[in-house]
């Protein structure tokens, strides 16, 4: 988990600000919400898994293959294409793939005073949640100057009515976002397979 909380630190002011993490945990996140998993009930931790109808394994493995994508994506001289698909799958996976899969049943099952919860819960509300509806509902597109993506969710979400709300997200947020997602799935899915020998690679690159 070392490298994934190497590369997590990139972001330990949001970690701290959004995330509402202290300087410490906020240095290695990956390895701590391990531990959150691990310590859990047994119980607890087989209703994380039956919460999913897809296996965990099968689940990791996609989250390898997205990793060896991503790879070859950036190992692939510049195109737009590449990178329009880079980005599309990116979001996809981060935030659509594992919003209900893995963070929304980390939420509401993991101690609230946990990394792992505190982490989870920021993927699965507030302005993450916002993105993740209007990215799956293909309602965004880029900014101008493509330094990010212009995003529409409705109004009031919960009642699903009103008028569609305009908002912005930066590249940086997209950065951050993706890097917290990627490492707090490989963390949480590592400790709830039934082998564990898996060993996550090192996230590289965002689009």
């Amino acid at each position: 988990m070392q490298h994934l909380d190497h590369q997590l630190r990139a972001f330990k002011s949001e970690l701290q600000e959004l995330v509402g993490l202290t300087g410490s945990e906020a240095t290695k996140v990956a390895t701590l919400c391990a531990a959150d998993v691990q310590l859990l009930p047994v119980q607890v931790k087989d209703e994380i898994r039956s919460a999913s109808l897809v296996p965990i394994q099968a689940r990791l493995d996609e989250l390898t293959a997205f990793q060896a994508w991503n790879d070859i994506a950036l190992a692939t001289p510049p195109h737009p294409a590449i990178t329009r698909a880079q980005v599309v799958v990116q979001n996809y996976v981060c935030f659509v793939y594992l919003k209900d899969a893995c963070f929304g049943v980390l939420a509401s099952h993991a101690a609230a005073s946990s990394v792992a919860s505190r982490c989870a819960k920021f993927l699965s509300t507030g302005a993450v949640r916002d993105f993740r509806n209007a990215f799956s509902h293909a309602n965004w597109c880029y900014k101008p100057d493509f330094s990010g993506l212009e995003c529409w969710v409705l109004a009031d979400a919960r009642n699903k009515s009103g008028a569609m709300r305009h908002f912005e997200v930066s590249q940086h947020q997209l950065d951050f976002w993706q890097a917290i997602s990627r490492g707090v799935a490989y963390a949480v899915y590592e400790q709830l397979r039934a082998n564990n020998s898996f060993k996550p690679k090192p996230l590289r690159g965002s689009a």
